[in-house]
């Protein structure tokens, strides 16, 4: 397993293991930095450091090999194993989350959803329960699950990520417009769906600029 890896590495393991697998899918079985780098937009030395980072990979003149460097980057973002998820909140957003199957082939099942409508609450299926959310501190010990996904509105995501941790969650993936204060020991995802399409824009308006100028 690889020591300690950088912010900035970290944010490219998912590109990393995604065109790994890609490539693995069509049969390759070595790859060069070059050829890597150029996949990913990166030059092949950094290619080439982040791979060291992650261990002894590739010979000179032969490259990486893709599937033993693909299972090593899997195994080092826990992707080897299960993590169970449970989303509370089952407005678009929430059901749409529980509904997208890649996620559960990633090693990332929903096993619940909380909600506090009661329509909503008796859409529960045997596939995806739908609990009351009052029912949050009985259940939720009891699932297994390592991480809470929080679909709800800005006001009401702080409030209840409190309340899972103290309920021993210590991941959560927020998609409330919030930015959340939580403690040390947890580790929270902010998705903020509108910034991407501002960095489209500031690149639309860049390119437009270019081109009058």
């Amino acid at each position: 397993m690889a020591g300690y890896i950088s912010d900035a590495v970290i944010r490219r393991l998912p590109a990393y293991y995604r065109h790994l697998r890609e490539l693995e899918d069509a049969g390759v079985k070595q790859i060069s930095s070059q050829d890597l780098g150029d996949r990913m937009q990166l030059t092949p030395s950094q290619i080439r450091q982040d791979i060291n980072t992650f261990g002894g990979f590739g010979r000179q003149g032969y490259g990486y090999p893709v599937t033993e460097l693909k299972e090593h980057i899997r195994a080092i973002m826990g992707l080897d194993h299960e993590h169970r998820m449970v989303i509370i909140g089952g407005g678009r957003m929430g059901r749409a989350i529980a509904s997208y199957a890649g996620f559960a082939r990633e090693g990332f099942p929903t096993v619940a959803l909380f909600d506090q409508d009661t329509v909503r609450i008796q859409m529960s299926t045997e596939a995806l329960p739908v609990y009351p959310v009052a029912e949050l501190e009985e259940r939720l010990p009891g699932m297994a699950a390592k991480i809470v996904v929080l679909a709800l509105p800005a006001e009401a995501a702080q409030e209840m990520l409190e309340r899972v941790y103290s309920l021993g969650i210590r991941a959560v993936w927020n998609f409330a417009p919030a930015d959340l204060v939580y403690p040390r020991d947890m580790t929270v995802m902010n998705v903020h769906l509108s910034d991407s399409l501002h960095i489209l824009s500031y690149r639309i308006n860049q390119q437009e600029e270019d081109a009058r100028s």
